[in-house]
């Protein structure tokens, strides 16, 4: 059964460490989960995943309930079985892939009507089929249906979505079975504190398992966006998760721990590993770069993971000018075992009680800038 429990926290700031307990193993907190967007984590096995350090990652409803279908995979054993992969998972409700199909869906109070992006179908998903899905797949934690406005959206907008999410999130209360999984629910509000003190008051008025964050890291400066963190996560539960759904830079990771988040999730790892950049813990490496060519040194010296272990710059390189399979399979090891390292590291700071210095230490090298996130290098 799933249940959260808070270990410990920094004296200098809000971070704090817990463990989330699911019928597939802990998960510890803060923690980092990779995008596996349909039942996969892009390039790597299942057992190559867990090797890194991952105890969880996030699926896709939206695109799992397209393509297989949830009936399949709830008739082969559910998602865990269905992609071999045995720890914690929690899916996505589709929220976020809607928006993102703003001239393929109609928003309704009932529901969302969209076009399917893979053949052009029509579909209509709500707050309880969206719930029905889940369980099918067999979710540890999942997330209830809300609307994702664009960031530059009119205030009027907003406050509609605000309104809207909280509705469905009391029908998706109601609609979920005793299965063991557990259900957050999603903050909106834009970057209006008041409407996001709105949101967070509806929500526990109902009342779920954790809160998440949503409709940020969606154009909004990393300013504006932190704010946001700093003013609503002091307002949420102590004795539940609080989830920022889909920020993944490295510094803001750090800066929002400090504000007490406890889980992230991004696809920057290992879209950036596809395109060829590849971090460290003192420089972001475009491994395209001519300067690599005759470089023998691994990514980072200090990183564990089976690439840095076994392959130079220069031959990293080589695969990727090359268009080889195997630069991305590497290239995702080593970014997926960085932001695991980084976590780890994130929570023996906490631990210490050394969380601010850590963070002083930290902010900058990763040199990633959030424009560069989606970039191809």
């Amino acid at each position: 059964m799933y249940s959260f429990e808070l270990i410990g926290r920094d004296t200098s700031c809000k971070a704090r460490l817990g463990k989330i307990s699911t019928v597939h193993g802990d998960v510890h907190t803060p923690a980092f989960m990779p995008v596996g967007t349909q039942g996969t984590v892009k390039g790597l096995t299942p057992e190559t995943v867990q090797e890194q350090g991952v105890e969880m990652i996030l699926a896709n409803m939206y695109h799992l309930y397209l393509r297989p279908g949830h009936s399949l995979i709830k008739n082969l054993g559910g998602l865990h079985r269905f992609m071999n992969w045995p720890r914690p998972i929690l899916t996505d409700s589709g929220g976020f892939q809607v928006y993102s199909l703003a001239s393929l869906r109609k928003v309704s109070d009932e529901g969302v009507t969209f076009q399917s992006h893979i053949d052009g179908s029509s579909n209509f998903l709500n707050p309880e089929s969206v719930i029905a899905i889940q369980e099918d797949l067999g979710s540890d934690i999942m997330m209830c249906l809300d609307e994702c406005p664009p960031y530059l959206a009119a205030q009027t907008q907003i406050e509609n979505a605000v309104k809207r999410t909280t509705l469905w999130a009391k029908r998706s209360q109601l609609a979920r079975k005793e299965t063991g999984s557990a259900l957050f629910g999603i903050i909106q509000g834009g970057i209006y504190p008041e409407l996001r003190m709105q949101s967070i008051e509806s929500l526990l008025d109902i009342g779920f398992d954790g809160y998440a964050l949503g409709g940020l890291s969606v154009g909004e400066p990393a300013d504006a966006m932190l704010s946001i963190v700093e003013s609503s996560a002091p307002a949420l539960p102590e004795n539940l998760p609080r989830y920022i759904m889909g920020v993944g830079c490295p510094d803001d990771i750090i800066r929002c721990v400090a504000c007490g988040i406890d889980l992230f999730d991004c696809v920057i790892p290992t879209r950036c590993a596809r395109n060829g950049l590849l971090f460290t813990n003192d420089e972001k490496v475009v491994i395209k770069h001519a300067r690599y060519r005759e470089d023998d040194r691994p990514i980072d010296a200090l990183c564990d993971c089976y690439t840095c272990r076994n392959y130079s710059r220069a031959y990293l390189r080589h695969l990727f000018l090359a268009g080889e399979i195997l630069a991305m399979i590497l290239n995702t090891i080593h970014n997926i075992r960085f932001y695991t390292n980084l976590m780890e590291q994130i929570r023996r700071a906490i631990d210490k009680d050394t969380y601010s210095k850590f963070m002083k230490s930290r902010i900058g090298r990763s040199k990633l800038t959030e424009k560069e996130n989606l970039t191809k290098f």
